[in-house]
């Protein structure tokens, strides 16, 4: 999950701007908790996932 379309319920401001401390602890806590993946928009990671089914189909067509 990105901070992008979060409101804050303290402030009513996008947390990802930070602008009361409950934003800035918010955004801390969601950037601590990214994974691996949890840089990658949507985006990046259709292509990844094509990418990975591509190496299948041609790991499998090599192999048989």
């Amino acid at each position: 999950m990105t901070c992008d379309r979060l409101v804050c319920a303290n402030c009513a401001g996008p947390v990802s701007e930070g602008r009361c401390p409950v934003c800035r602890a918010s955004r801390e806590r969601l950037q601590q908790q990214e994974g691996v993946f949890g840089a990658l928009n949507p985006a990046a990671l259709l292509v990844l996932l094509v990418a990975l089914v591509a190496v299948a189909v041609l790991a499998r067509s090599f192999a048989g």
